[in-house]
């Protein structure tokens, strides 16, 4: 929903109900995430797309029956046995689309929920979509982090908003919703059809709007720039670290959200005291200079949780800074974590195919890809990772 939240809240702003499609679950090859979303507005407008094309027009025509009836539905789209190009997608995806009316009325939060996407405060939305008793479906659950300190009493955690139906389900999809919003994920949950956690009959979808994950940057060399540039491409909030001013200029790196003149370990360790860093933050290492590399990655490698640390230089480059960041420490299984040298196997050269090298290893990582040419494999092109 993201992606059409504008649009969405100017309608909703206005008192207007909106038709929305979201894909809450994808099988095989199905182009779009779950997440993606598509509008069917009050004077019959299309924006946002949940296939790339194969199956709006059936979503479309499905909205403007929601919108009609008020009522909810989770739909099915996949390849026809009898014609491919019928409704489904010709790409060979399943994917599942919950349609439902959105307005002040049926998504009173919505305001305060686009208010924190906007400020970049993170935000789950949980959502019935199948439910034995179908007078649930379609009620929702708005979850915020715990307050920082929640472990305290003093200190309780920022409660949920709406209601699922009951305590329990609330109690558990809560829970749920808070662990899939600190790893930035979006997922269908199945549970009993009182929340309970093994069983089945209650399908929720939880929407969650996360910060972007970050991307730290080390070495303001002319690489960075173009590694800044990708990154932002794909979605993180960038930041470019050196301890030289004359090179960490914002002017050198305008893709970058920030620009830092601070030594790379101190900048790390700062952000890191400073809770700053989560599982979902990559940190490319470019100085190739021993005195900033090395002390940078023993922070680096030493973390409890990040999803990449690559460094980058020549193969000799490789062996010596491993053999200085053994001198400080580091052990067998916290190097094994280190990707040097840094990229994959693309032939690069140029500063901008070298950035297309290191973030196609951060996107091959992130989703269990094998980094090969899609014709020399077989199976799903998409990976699935649990």
């Amino acid at each position: 929903m993201r992606d059409v939240l504008p649009e969405l809240m100017q309608w909703w702003r206005a008192g207007e109900p909106v038709g929305v499609g979201t894909v809450v679950a994808t099988f095989r090859s199905a182009p779009r995430p779950a997440g993606a979303s598509m509008l069917v507005g009050p004077g019959g407008e299309a924006v946002g797309s949940v296939s790339g094309g194969c199956v709006e027009g059936a979503v479309y025509e499905l909205g403007q029956e929601v919108m009609a009836s008020g009522v909810p539905v989770l739909q099915r789209y996949g390849v026809s046995d009898d014609d491919a190009f019928a409704v489904g997608l010709t790409c060979g995806g399943i994917l599942d689309v919950f349609v439902e009316t959105v307005s002040q009325e049926t998504f009173p939060e919505l305001g305060s929920v686009a208010d924190d996407v906007e400020a970049g405060r993170p935000v789950a939305v949980a959502t019935v979509i199948d439910h034995p008793d179908p007078s649930w479906v379609g009620r929702r659950l708005v979850v915020r982090p715990e307050a920082e300190g929640a472990a305290d009493a003093a200190a309780p955690a920022s409660p949920p908003t709406g209601s699922l139906g009951s305590e329990r389900a609330d109690a558990a999809v809560t829970d749920d919703a808070r662990g899939l919003l600190a790893l930035g994920r979006t997922e269908t949950l199945t549970y009993g059809p009182d929340g309970e956690r093994r069983g089945e009959g209650m399908r929720v979808f939880v929407a969650a709007y996360a910060p972007r994950p970050r991307m730290l940057v080390f070495g303001a060399i002319d690489f960075a720039a173009a590694v800044a540039h990708v990154g932002a491409f794909l979605g993180y909030r960038v930041t470019v670290c050196d301890a030289r001013p004359v090179f960490a200029t914002a002017s050198r790196f305008p893709a970058a959200d920030e620009v830092v003149v601070e030594w790379p370990h101190r900048y790390l360790s700062a952000e890191l005291e400073a809770g700053r860093i989560d599982p979902r933050t990559v940190v490319c290492v470019l100085t190739h200079d021993p005195k900033f590399d090395v002390p940078v990655l023993e922070v680096a490698l030493r973390l409890p949780e990040v999803a990449y640390v690559g460094a980058m230089g020549s193969r000799r480059t490789h062996e010596d800074r491993l053999a200085r960041l053994r001198d400080v420490g580091l052990t067998d299984d916290e190097l094994a974590r280190l990707s040097s040298p840094i990229g994959l196997d693309l032939g690069a050269r140029t500063p901008e195919e070298t950035a297309v090298s290191i973030a196609a290893e951060i996107v091959a990582l992130q989703w269990g890809g094998g980094g090969r040419r899609l014709q020399d494999t077989d199976g799903a092109i998409h990976h699935h990772l649990s």
